[in-house]
């Protein structure tokens, strides 16, 4: 019997028949839902071009529905970790952020590093290291994909989670005229020379003018010292104290409750950016930031797990050292700040927007829903005929803070799937007239109209 051959062109054909197979598996970066209008994203291929990103990357952005011009951008940065990186791909379908979004005609961008599990989180949360390069890529595709191009050059109001942290932080010192407002949790740049950590950051004298809020949990080093996260505290403290020396806009929140998880963080974070962006958009698209005075503030005593909290006062009549002291931007968010560091319990009394657009068919109920800018949306309350026969979601647990209606993943995002504001009524009988009403309720249990 003859020995089977085949000829190179078999074998050349056998190799890009496994290529293509290979390629049709589905990426563990799969992104869904969709971004269909008023989502946009943007996709990249790793670069093997020295000095740019060496990870492919999802960016994904919202722009609220009618709005003409945008003010700014608000950045939502996931951390470190194949998981983290991945919670990335639904940060910009948040109902929370875009409430703060639409408030200040502001987009909401929320990129996506694809980060392989193991590697080398510097090589992203560094943005020296490519990744200024590709989030000013996707501003300029995104705005002209979404018919937007100011977005290339608006206002950045950066949030950032642990490695995420280290990002927004360090984006401020590099580029603080574009910079309204940071808030770091549970990471900071480098500002110090240390053994075994990246390059320093330079601090610009912009850079102190740029609001900035340091906030981790009690767990990461400030009262608990053992464990994963106890090394965080030690460079927060040392970010804090150089900028604050040097008079910059700087403050701390210690979460009581939680390690290097979220926490109910947001309930501070968006009434803070509010005061922020208000104080430092310009009204004239293209003009600079406004500066915020110092003296306009309110300062408090460093607070880091001592147990007394000493309230904020206007800066004025603050007796202590100045460069000991945290700065925050009106009285809002000093009593926000006041209530978060005591027990995370930030109150409110506006109760979320009605829900718009409800419709039936057949045994299938729709609506719209906006989030209350202050708490956000725990559940729906369906009513038909005026009883109530369901809430939607049925849980809304969320381990890392308030129970909220889209859940949350590690570095405070939306669960995937998202939760669809649908319901299903299988109690129905078939040929009968109903009523119905969706009552939106936030996290503090306050209901819509």
């Amino acid at each position: 019997m003859k020995p089977l051959t085949r000829s190179p062109h078999y074998f050349a054909l056998l190799l890009l028949a496994l290529a293509t197979a290979l390629c049709a598996q589905p990426s563990p970066y799969a992104v869904f839902p969709a971004a269909e209008p008023p989502y946009y994203r943007k996709q990249y291929a790793a670069s093997t071009t020295p000095g740019e990103l060496v990870y492919a990357a999802n960016f994904t952005l919202w722009v609220p529905p009618g709005v003409n011009v945008l003010r700014g951008v608000i950045v939502h940065q996931h951390g470190c970790g194949e998981g983290s990186c991945k919670s990335g791909l639904t940060g910009a379908y948040d109902l929370h952020w875009q409430a703060l979004a639409k408030q200040h005609d502001c987009a909401l961008l929320s990129p996506a590093y694809e980060q392989p599990d193991k590697a080398d989180c510097q090589l992203w949360c560094d943005p020296r290291k490519g990744s200024a390069v590709a989030f000013q890529r996707a501003l300029s595709d995104l705005g002209a994909q979404s018919g937007h191009p100011e977005l290339a050059t608006v206002p950045w109001a950066l949030w950032g989670h642990s490695g995420g942290a280290n990002w927004a932080g360090a984006m401020t010192l590099l580029q603080p005229d574009r910079v309204a407002a940071a808030w770091l949790r549970s990471g900071a740049p480098s500002v110090v020379a240390a053994p075994g950590k990246p390059t320093p950051y330079a601090i610009a004298d912009a850079a102190t003018q740029v609001p900035l809020m340091c906030n981790l949990g009690t767990l990461e080093g400030v009262t608990v010292r053992e464990g994963r996260f106890a090394g965080v505290w030690g460079g927060v403290e040392t970010f804090f104290t150089t900028m604050r020396a040097q008079g910059a806009l700087i403050a701390v929140a210690v979460d009581p409750l939680t390690s290097h998880e979220c926490g109910n963080q947001r309930y501070l974070a968006i009434p803070w950016f509010d005061a922020c962006l208000t104080a430092r958009l310009p009204a004239k698209r293209g003009s600079p930031l406004r500066s915020i005075s110092a003296s306009a503030g309110l300062l408090a005593p460093l607070h880091a797990g001592e147990p007394k909290i000493v309230a904020p006062v206007p800066a004025d009549k603050f007796s202590g050292p100045k460069e000991k002291s945290i700065w925050l931007p009106n009285e809002a968010s000093a009593r926000a700040w006041t209530q978060y560091v005591t027990d995370t319990a930030v109150t409110d009394t506006t109760p979320p927007p009605a829900p718009t657009h409800v419709r039936v068919t057949g045994r299938q109920l729709t609506w719209i829903a906006e989030a209350d800018l202050e708490s956000g949306l725990a559940h729906f309350i369906i009513e038909r005929d005026g009883q109530v026969i369901a809430t939607h979601p049925e849980k809304s647990n969320n381990p890392r803070g308030r129970p909220i209606v889209q859940g949350r993943q590690y570095s405070d995002t939306p669960n995937q799937p998202l939760v669809p504001m649908t319901f299903n009524d299988a109690t129905a009988a078939a040929g009968q007239h109903y009523t119905y009403r969706v009552i939106a309720v936030n996290t503090v249990g306050l209901r819509s109209p």
